[in-house]
């Protein structure tokens, strides 16, 4: 399997609801590196995973839209705990959705899977992975 990764940073705001959370309960900042990870069997013709330019710049514009907001505030994700976990799959979700809308080029239809990984720090991170 061939994979290739992109990677870029967003800064959010948000909180928890739950006792589970303790002090993250209350609003707190996160800083978050990201991970886009495509994967397929084979290479393209041109001896690609996918269009590593086309593949930075959707992960930047996906990114974008939750860069230095405050979660709580976003429509999207209302009523929801918008813990790592969760917006690893959030990304991972808007991610496919460009595949499809034909974003990422050409190469991109015969990715078989993609997987995004945020890191919170140096020592804690979560993913999602899904197939196409």
């Amino acid at each position: 399997m061939y994979s290739l990764n992109v990677r870029d940073h967003f800064m959010i705001a948000h909180s928890f609801s739950g006792e589970v959370f303790g002090p993250a309960q209350r609003l707190h900042g996160a800083t978050y590196v990201v991970d886009a990870t495509f994967r397929r069997s084979e290479l393209d013709g041109d001896g690609l995973v996918v269009d590593i330019g086309l593949a930075g710049t959707q992960l930047a514009a996906i990114l974008a839209e939750m860069n230095y907001q405050n979660l709580d505030d976003h429509a999207d994700f209302e009523g929801r705990n918008t813990t790592t976990e969760f917006l690893a799959r959030e990304v991972h979700q808007r991610l496919v959705d460009a595949i499809r809308r034909g974003k990422l080029g050409a190469s991109a239809g015969g990715l078989e899977s993609v997987c995004v990984t945020l890191h919170e720090s140096h020592i804690a991170w979560a993913s999602f992975e899904g197939p196409l």
